[in-house]
């Protein structure tokens, strides 16, 4: 069988209003600190080709727009819905009390492998990502109702967070991905 890429006109992509109507899957993002603008840039990207439904950047995470986020997110800072929280803390709290599960992306006592992770399609997610060098501050991955980690085998048992958030949110896609479509 022969391939042949696609050209851009056929890949039939979403204008962001478009993006704007259609359903998203029912997961937040949050952004816990994160300090590259290229990471913050990358998530975005990610967030649209997933149907994220939104993105909370609290901290020090900057916010667009920004050069250096809108150069890696490539428009998606226009289709994604975001608002900024100053403490991550708080804003757990805001989603617990709207019926969010709470889930840190950290590597933890007491962590449940991505492997394991049973999303239900029926229930509303909030995906926390940490700072590049510190993850997720104590305090939130004590407030979270999982931990979740990313199974590595190498030398290095860490992953850059814009890869981190690809790996977990193309898993939790996967399994929205039918009541989606």
């Amino acid at each position: 069988m022969k391939h042949r890429k696609l050209k851009n006109s056929e890949l039939e992509r979403l204008s962001p209003d478009d993006f704007k109507k259609v359903r998203k899957i029912p997961v937040v993002v949050v952004l816990d600190n994160i300090r590259s603008l290229n990471n913050i840039g990358s998530v975005f990207r990610t967030a649209d080709a997933f149907l994220i439904e939104k993105i909370m950047l609290c901290g020090i995470t900057a916010t667009p727009p920004h050069k250096d986020i809108t150069k890696t997110a490539l428009g998606a800072t226009e289709s994604v819905d975001w608002e900024y929280a100053s403490d991550t803390l708080e804003l757990i709290a805001q989603l617990k009390s709207q019926g969010y599960k709470i889930l840190a992306i950290e590597q933890a006592e007491g962590s449940t492998s991505l492997a394991n992770v049973s999303i239900e399609t029926g229930s509303k997610y909030a995906l926390i990502f940490g700072n590049e060098v510190k993850g997720v501050q104590q305090s939130v991955v004590s407030a979270s109702d999982m931990v979740v980690e990313i199974p590595q085998y190498g030398t290095k048992h860490s992953l850059n967070i814009s890869v981190s958030a690809g790996v977990v949110l193309w898993e939790v896609f996967r399994n929205f991905n039918e009541e989606i479509n």
